[in-house]
């Protein structure tokens, strides 16, 4: 609120033809601190995704790939070995 009441002051106390101003932030430290939350929230959410497609593909699905291959071999191996 004291950036726009200082933007007042600024234009009364200046000939509006030789008026430049940079951009005025208009947003409320509560808008900046509820981004700032909503942008963590995400991050973590983003976050917790990653560690299931890990304990989902990484340590699920790769040792049992590897474990049926293991047991087709080795019946393969055991039904050859008793031919």
């Amino acid at each position: 609120m004291t950036d726009i009441t200082d933007l007042a002051k600024n234009i009364v106390s200046k000939d509006n033809n030789s008026l430049i101003l940079p951009p005025v932030n208009l947003q409320s430290q509560e808008d900046l601190e509820l981004e700032r939350k909503l942008r963590e929230l995400k991050f973590k959410q983003e976050l917790r995704k990653d560690w299931i497609l890990f304990i989902v593909r990484d340590v699920i699905i790769f040792p049992t790939a590897i474990l049926f291959i293991f047991a087709i071999s080795g019946y393969s191996l055991f039904i050859h070995i008793h031919r």
